[in-house]
């Protein structure tokens, strides 16, 4: 079994560290907190072709919806080698397993949501089903950091874990653009993206294989042809409605790989020199510092926010998405005869389950934009915070009555 890459636990603490100062900054002196991560930098008056609105650039926003697309395009990758490389875990039938765990924990994330928020919520402002999307999103790598102390730094339950949370994180941020009733999607300006795409492929792309001509292969693995498309592409993406986050992943596909997979952040890319691999090598530190900063403008935990919003999400991400997931694999191994990857064995599966139910990085980037702010924003803060509890009871049950034999 391949290894992880270090880096993903430097991310991990990275994100704490910033999430831990934002904490204990917005309890000891709030105003002075958020005077700073939403101080106004520059007021922009868009042209009518990007929508005519009025756009505020603050910290929070600046992080949120322009540095983290370099973390999202990190998560991109490495979904997209699973999904076309030789042994990538995605790759042909091997998809449907993860495939159906994602739909399965998104579904059961959601009716938990809509059952319990109908029974519990009292805000003024709350609406039947308000919020649903929150619950949708996970936490790479957070998750991450649990499931090698549960299941050891090689074991396939770890691969299968990293994979459905990524999933997990990419369906959240698409429905998340696409459900917004305050955004009027413009789907005519996801053709830049796709020029983009095309473009620096049939330019660039194509021509990086060995059998191509010498100065047309040294043309294709530069880096800056991939720089400049993922830049249009962002443009595009933000333009048309969708979270900007996503901006640059439509040019992944388009930038010259290794020819197999090792892995989901297999440490063994590291010695890979092919250009998206060379690209994620050099995005490792500013992603570290992207996520400190997002830990600092938007992991600030009010700890007297608890409200029903916060066991409405803890219940989502506790109950709703593990069941959801498990039915869900299920339901693939029964439909499409597939089979977890050898060395799963029920009781690894029940603490992946269980670690799914950790849910901060990506849920909190959307909470703005799913619920109307003030009480239930900070309640649902909160519950996200609370829901990362769930992996010391992992730790605890894998050396417990679950305990396992790891390899």
């Amino acid at each position: 079994m391949y290894r992880v890459s270090p880096f993903v636990r430097h991310f991990a603490w990275a994100l704490l560290g910033g999430a831990t100062l934002a904490t204990l900054w917005v309890n000891l002196d709030a105003a002075s907190y958020y005077d700073a991560v939403e101080f106004r930098l520059l007021d922009l008056s868009l042209p009518q072709v990007f929508g005519g609105n009025r756009m505020v650039l603050t910290p929070m926003f600046l992080v949120a919806h322009g540095a983290m697309a370099l973390f999202l395009a990190f998560l991109g990758k490495e979904l997209w080698e699973a999904l076309i490389l030789e042994r990538g875990a995605f790759h042909g039938r091997r998809a449907a397993i993860p495939l159906a765990g994602v739909i399965g924990g998104s579904l059961g994330a959601v009716l938990i949501w809509v059952l319990v928020g109908a029974g519990i919520e009292t805000a003024e402002e709350a609406s039947f089903g308000l919020g649903w999307q929150v619950p949708l999103g996970s936490d790479v790598v957070l998750g991450y950091v649990i499931g090698r102390r549960v299941f050891g730094a090689g074991h396939p339950a770890l691969h299968l874990l990293l994979l459905i949370m990524i999933g997990y994180d990419l369906v959240a941020l698409l429905l998340l653009g696409l459900s917004d009733p305050m955004v009027t999607l413009r789907l005519a300006w996801l053709l830049l993206p796709l020029a983009a795409s095309l473009g620096v492929w049939l330019i660039f792309g194509r021509n990086a294989g060995p059998d191509s001509p010498e100065r047309a292969r040294r043309r294709g693995l530069a880096l800056w042809p991939y720089v400049l498309a993922g830049l249009v592409s962002y443009i595009g993406v933000a333009a048309s409605g969708l979270p900007p986050v996503l901006g640059l992943l439509p040019v992944i596909p388009a930038i010259p790989h290794a020819d197999r997979s090792f892995g989901v952040f297999a440490e063994a890319e590291a010695f890979l020199h092919d250009p998206l691999n060379r690209l994620a090598h050099h995005l490792v530190r500013p992603v570290a510092v992207v996520l400190f900063f997002f830990g600092l403008t938007r992991g600030g935990i009010d700890l007297g926010a608890f409200g029903p919003t916060t066991l409405t999400v803890l219940a989502a991400l506790w109950i709703g998405k593990p069941l959801g997931l498990l039915l869900g694999l299920m339901l693939g191994h029964m439909i499409f005869r597939a089979s977890l990857p050898e060395g799963i064995t029920l009781r690894a599966l029940l603490l992946l389950a269980l670690i799914t139910g950790m849910g901060f990085t990506v849920p909190v980037l959307g909470l703005e934009t799913a619920l109307p702010g003030g009480g239930m924003t900070e309640g649902a803060r909160l519950g996200l915070a609370l829901s990362l509890l769930i992996g010391p009871l992992a730790l605890l049950l894998a050396r417990g009555p679950l305990r396992l034999r790891m390899r």
